[in-house]
C-alpha cells in the first residue's frame, strides 16, 4: 500500500513537472524578430500576401500561447513547432525579397515605357491635327493636356527612385489612360474636320 502511494505521489510530481514546461521565450523572441525584420525591409510593398502570411503566423503563435497560459499543465510543443515554421518562412521570404523587389521595379519601368509610348502616339496625332478656324482652340487645349501628362513623368520617376513601385505603376497607367483619351479626342477632331 505504501509503495502504491509513493508511485502515485511520484506520478503526480512528474506530471506537475512535465506540465510546468517553461515558455520558449528565446525562440519566441528570435522568430518574432526574424519576421519583423523581413517586414521592415518592405515585404508589404513587394509581396503583401507574404506579409499577411507572416502576420497570420504570428497571430497563431500568440493564440497558442494564450491557450497554454490558461492551462494548469502547459505544453509548448505546438508553440515550438509554430515558431520553427515562422522562422523558416521568414528566412525564405527574406531570401526571395530581392527578386520580388526587382520584379516590381521591372513592372514599374515597363508601365512607364508603355505610358511614354502612349504620350508619343498622342503627340504624333496632335502634329497631324487640322489647324482650321474652329479647331485651333481645341488643339491648344489638347497640347496643354499632353504637356500636363508629360509633367507627370517626373513624379513617376520620383516614386521609382523611392522604390514605391506599386504607386509608380498606378501613376504610369493613369498617364497612359489620359494619353489614350487625348489621342481619341484628336482622332475625333480630325474626323470632324474631314466631314466639313
Amino acid at each position: 500500500m505504501k509503495r502504491v502511494r509513493l508511485v502515485i505521489i511520484g506520478l503526480v510530481v512528474l506530471a506537475f513537472l512535465v506540465g510546468c514546461a517553461s515558455k520558449p521565450t528565446k525562440e519566441i523572441e528570435d522568430a518574432t524578430a526574424a519576421a519583423k525584420a523581413v517586414i521592415a525591409e518592405g515585404l508589404g510593398k513587394y509581396a503583401p500576401e507574404d506579409e499577411k502570411k507572416l502576420n497570420d503566423a504570428l497571430a497563431a503563435i500568440n493564440e497558442e500561447l494564450k491557450v497554454q497560459d490558461g492551462k494548469t499543465f502547459k505544453s509548448y510543443d505546438k508553440t515550438k513547432q509554430l515558431l520553427a515554421d515562422l522562422s523558416k518562412m521568414a528566412a525564405e521570404m527574406k531570401a526571395a525579397l530581392p527578386a520580388k523587389k526587382e520584379a516590381a521595379k521591372q513592372a514599374a519601368v515597363a508601365a512607364v515605357e508603355a505610358a511614354k509610348a502612349a504620350v508619343e502616339d498622342a503627340k504624333k496625332l496632335l502634329a497631324k491635327a487640322p489647324k482650321g478656324k474652329g479647331t485651333a482652340a481645341d488643339i491648344e487645349a489638347l497640347k496643354g493636356d499632353v504637356k500636363g501628362i508629360e509633367d507627370a513623368f517626373a513624379e513617376i520617376q520620383g516614386l521609382i527612385d523611392k522604390e514605391d513601385y506599386a504607386a509608380a505603376v498606378s501613376k504610369a497607367n493613369a498617364v497612359k489612360e489620359k494619353a489614350g483619351a487625348v489621342a481619341t479626342q484628336i482622332t475625333q477632331a480630325m474626323e470632324k474636320a474631314k466631314k466639313k
